[in-house]
């Protein structure tokens, strides 16, 4: 300890921040931090780089409590007018996008430059490269931009990690502009530069490309390796052609007799290069997602064979193509064939099975499942708990469902929107709206806020059990809180859903079906329910509201024609003719079937002489008038 009015030298509480650094022991370093502010001895550039590189160098990231000293000794350097050097700003960088703080790292950089640090290549490369890893595009690119603007000059691994970044994202374009960029710039792209822009084309399907660019590269010297084949294996595989990727690796192995691929295997010394784990696991995976799960798993007894060991991903593609296919024992096979060869099976060989598990309604294995991954320290994430809550709410299972969401609170995992819209459908199906009420209030007091779907299930639900005036309110709120407007926005939101939950809501195929979101959907429920339930003007009210949306034609007719029949069907043949004109009015030409609704509403309230009428006018209308598709 230092004692009161003792008062060191730089040099000393320097070497003590240093030596509690290097034992880990970063609480009492910063708090030596303090202790130099007291003594009157102002902390300085040398003492921050110290706590700072100390607590963000390295591989792996610090504890959150230990990167808060982190983030408090830089606030606190930045008051005080001093800077990071060139290597802490990078680590220090590398930290806050692992917490997730891609705004902050952004800044880092500026603020640096603001105390007179310029970053040369490798610093700005090195950052670019963590918001490109966390998808941080936009502000990848605009650093870049800056980096450029600022005179400094970008080398192959600037280039390549962007050309990587926006392939991934799926923005060729700009990914080969780099390519365009680099090349004019007189940097010379390395055959990971073009392996990688391949492989995004042939994802793309645009094979006749990517095979312009292959060519392109052995022309410039740069000839393809390992990694080049199995990024066209992968291609070839994601874009849906599973024969050609088998072919390059027949070739690879040495079969000389397949001329559709020799284009691919004009190499230097026509030497091939042998398939390693990684294109085996490519191959594996492309052949699970084909259906040709048998072709994999033979493919795992080759790779024995040729002495080259699978690992995780390998064995996790083939269970996870056993389980699609609603080959369980065979998944079971492998999963034990795994754990004999030393590798502990992850969250995502786990989720394959319990997946599969609760399609096959194995629920007595599922619990197993889960208390086995505990039993072997692999904690279920959010997908796997979300995926159960779902599963088990699916078999009527509710209690049991809402029990384990409350446990994967106790153990850390705080439920996402996905999850509660899960838990909600599931009470809602179970016919307890109230719960599903009060869960939907329960997320929102604890910061998780709904969207869409939530609001659409919720809806459905309230509907469903008359609760009308719950789910009037429900869409009011969604229109202030959340009201998505274009497919890009909806599909957003989809993210993280089952496919099949989406499908058994309608609203896939309502996006299909108009062209915009399923925004009609939701409103021809209200409206319907509303109508059954004798209150016509909110019926009205919300079908005046959304008629004036922007839609399509096909949309409007949807609508329109759904509502007369509800009013034709509950008797209300006045609005259900009002409602008639207005659509013509709109431009929306009515098909047989809106008819057919308005002479059914007819009969049903006895009014005989205007349904003669409507009958005879239609016998002498052109019927293929009728039937005509609309015009957008």
């Amino acid at each position: 300890m230092i004692a009161e009015g003792c008062y060191p030298s730089y040099t000393i509480f320097n070497s003590l921040v240093h030596a509690y650094c290097k034992s880990d022991d970063f609480s009492y370093a910063y708090k030596l931090l303090k202790k130099m502010e007291k003594c009157e001895c102002k902390p300085g550039y040398v003492v921050y780089n110290i706590l700072i590189g100390s607590i963000c160098s390295g591989g792996e990231l610090p504890g959150p409590v230990t990167f808060e000293l982190a983030e408090k000794a830089y606030n606190e350097m930045l008051s005080a007018g001093t800077v990071l050097n060139k290597v802490n700003v990078v680590s220090f960088a590398r930290c806050l996008c692992g917490f997730g703080k891609f705004e902050k790292a952004y800044k880092v950089i500026h603020e640096m430059m603001g105390n007179g640090f310029v970053p040369d290549t490798s610093t700005y490369s090195e950052v670019i490269g963590f918001l490109c890893n966390a998808s941080r595009v936009e502000n990848a690119f605009f650093l870049f931009k800056e980096m450029k603007g600022t005179g400094v000059v970008p080398d192959v691994y600037t280039y390549t990690i962007l050309i990587d970044c926006f392939s991934k994202a799926g923005i060729i374009k700009q990914a080969h502009n780099w390519l365009d960029e680099m090349v004019r710039d007189g940097c010379e792209p390395t055959v990971v530069t073009y392996t990688t822009l391949i492989h995004a084309y042939l994802k793309a399907k645009k094979v006749s490309v990517a095979n312009e660019l292959f060519e392109l590269m052995i022309a410039k010297g740069c000839f393809p390796n390992v990694i080049t084949y199995t990024a066209l294996i992968d291609g070839y595989c994601k874009s849906g052609n599973i024969e050609k990727a088998c072919q390059i690796y027949a070739r690879m192995r040495g079969d000389a007799d397949i001329p559709d691929v020799d284009m691919y295997f004009k190499i230097k010394n026509n030497v091939a290069e042998k398939p390693n784990v990684v294109t085996y696991g490519a191959l594996v995976d492309g052949l699970c997602k084909a259906h040709k799960v048998k072709d994999a798993r033979d493919l795992l007894e080759t790779m024995f064979v040729d002495g080259c060991e699978p690992n995780t991903i390998v064995y996790d593609a083939l269970i996870d193509g056993f389980c699609k296919a609603a080959k369980l024992d065979e998944a079971q096979e492998v999963f034990h064939k795994m754990v004999e060869h030393g590798y502990n099976p992850n969250v995502y060989t786990y989720s394959s099975l319990i997946d599969r598990l609760f399609k096959d309604k194995r629920l007595d294995l599922v619990l197993k499942v889960l208390s086995k991954m505990l039993e072997n320290s692999c904690a279920p994430n959010i997908v796997i708990y979300t995926e159960m809550i779902d599963g088990l709410s699916k078999v009527a299972k509710t209690d049991e469902a809402y029990k384990l969401m409350l446990m994967m609170e106790e153990k850390g995992c705080k439920p996402n929107v996905v999850t509660y819209t899960a838990m909600i459908d599931g009470f809602g199906k179970a016919g307890k709206v109230d719960k599903c009420l009060e869960l939907f209030r329960e997320m929102g007091s604890k910061g998780c806020a709904p969207n869409f779907v939530t609001y659409t299930v919720l809806i459905n639900h309230c509907c469903a059990t008359g609760h009308l005036d719950e789910a009037y309110a429900l869409l009011e709120e969604m229109k202030q809180t959340y009201w998505p407007k274009h497919v890009s926005s909806y599909c957003k939101v989809i993210e993280g859903y089952k496919r099949e939950f989406i499908l058994s809501l309608g609203l896939l195929e309502e996006v299909e079906k108009n062209g915009s979101a399923p925004i009609i959907l939701l409103y021809k429920v209200l409206i319907d329910n509303f109508v059954k339930a004798g209150r016509l003007e909110v019926a009205l009210e919300l079908h005046k509201e959304v008629i004036s949306a922007s839609m399509s034609m096909a949309a409007k007719k949807n609508l329109y024609t759904s509502l007369i029949y509800s009013f034709s069907y509950a008797s209300k043949i006045g609005h259900a003719f009002e409602l008639f004109y207005d659509m013509i009015r709109d431009g929306v030409i009515p098909d047989l079937g809106t008819f057919v609704h308005l002479l059914m509403g007819l009969i049903r309230v006895r009014r005989w002489e205007e349904a003669l009428q409507l009958s005879d006018s239609l016998c002498q209308m052109d019927i293929n008038w009728l039937r005509r598709e609309d015009k957008p």
